[in-house]
């Protein structure tokens, strides 16, 4: 544990950076498996999920979470998905 006002102030900050981070990068990964299970299932909502899923990897990107080819990787594998 750091002695200095400012690094135990770090510490603090980085915690709630880190816990913000994993769950955001959790949901987004929530809405993609959520759209998967919703196609192989044949479900009605596959539009609204899809277009979820999308919207979560773009916030993902958008906050460096995930990098920008990363990014269009995973929309474009969404993309085909729906589309089969």
């Amino acid at each position: 544990m750091p002695i200095i006002k400012s690094a135990i102030k770090r510490v603090t900050t980085n915690e709630k950076a880190s816990a913000r981070n994993s769950s955001q990068l959790s949901s987004m990964r929530t809405a993609v498996k959520k759209f998967e299970s919703a196609k192989t299932a044949g479900a009605e909502n596959v539009e609204d999920l899809y277009k979820a899923a999308v919207k979560a990897v773009d916030q993902a990107k958008s906050k460096g979470l995930i990098k920008a080819n990363k990014a269009a990787r995973d929309k474009s594998r969404l993309a085909a998905r729906l589309a089969k």
